[in-house]
């Protein structure tokens, strides 16, 4: 786990290989358009993202698990070695930090377009009216969701089952990302994905809130402003899961997140999170990044404690 953490650090998502998340993301491509050339009905649709689903989740742990087995068969370092790769490619701390100030950056100088744009490529909704605290807030709910899917989630299954499922985890994730909306284009097909990520994150978003906890001391919010925040606000959101890291993230910087987004020009309401005791500003994605690096390495210690004393 640490070696991973560390590799990720240094190296991220490398552009000299294809992310293993790419890979997932064709074959779930290329299984959508299979199974919408084979079903006509609702039912068929549901059927077939059953499918895809556990054919997905299944596929991608056992190649990584074989990849692993392989690795240490010939060669017990190596395999650490192959182990340690997997594992960093199941993080993404370094890939989130410099998204996030990929829009701090030219938000901090005033070129609200440039980040207006920069922000598009981490966000669903729509970018391009936003203004300054309303950027900031879409990075900000971004880091905080984030840090469930792509810290504390892929560290907590790769400590219950090693790197291939995190890997695993990233797949349904990956699946969510593609298939999980509740439209008419996805609702049926959608379904299965949806349903499995929410069980997925079900337990590290709750440890996400307690790691928030541990640090609120040293926050604005403190830790009667984080647990407060957790326990009004975090059930309000849509999702099962976001609302928890989200609203103790809202308790933390002591801002108020949620409101109007808009998804392909339609509305769409979010309750609000938090006080609004201070106005999000830029400063508030750092601040935000910094608790961010603070649960991580909280994390980490955690699961070598863990690892060292109970496996």
């Amino acid at each position: 786990m640490l070696g991973a953490f560390i590799l990720d650090l240094i190296i991220g998502d490398p552009r000299c290989y294809p992310h293993p998340v790419l890979l997932m993301g064709k074959v779930i491509h290329d299984g959508e358009k299979l199974i919408r050339c084979q079903a006509r009905t609702t039912r068929g649709l549901k059927v077939g993202g059953v499918v895809l689903t556990g054919f997905i989740l299944a596929a991608s742990y056992f190649f990584f698990q074989g990849l692993i087995n392989l690795a240490c068969t010939l060669n017990a370092t190596l395999g650490m070695v192959v182990s340690i790769v997997i594992m960093s490619q199941a993080l993404a701390v370094k890939s989130l930090y410099q998204h996030a100030m990929a829009v701090l950056s030219p938000l901090a100088s005033g070129d609200l377009e440039r980040a207006r744009k920069k922000l598009s490529l981490i966000v669903g909704r729509d970018t391009q009216d936003l203004e300054e605290s309303e950027i900031v807030r879409g990075v900000v709910e971004t880091v905080a969701e984030n840090t469930v899917d792509g810290i504390i989630a892929p560290l907590f299954y790769g400590l219950v089952g090693g790197p291939a499922l995190a890997m695993a985890y990233k797949a349904v994730n990956t699946m969510d990302s593609m298939l999980g909306y509740r439209n008419e284009q996805y609702l049926h097909l959608g379904w299965a994905s949806a349903r499995l990520d929410d069980l997925a994150n079900y337990i590290p978003a709750r440890l996400t809130v307690l790691l928030f906890l541990i640090i609120a001391p040293l926050t604005p919010g403190g830790l009667q402003g984080v647990w407060q925040c957790v326990r009004s606000d975090a059930r309000k959101h849509p999702s099962p899961n976001s609302g928890f890291p989200e609203a103790a993230m809202a308790g933390a910087l002591r801002v108020q997140l949620g409101g109007e987004n808009h998804y392909q020009g339609i509305p769409e309401w979010r309750a609000p999170m938090g006080r609004p005791d201070y106005i999000l500003q830029p400063d508030h994605i750092k601040a935000c990044l910094n608790l961010m690096l603070l649960l991580t390495v909280e994390a980490l210690m955690l699961t070598v404690l863990l690892a060292h004393y109970c496996l």
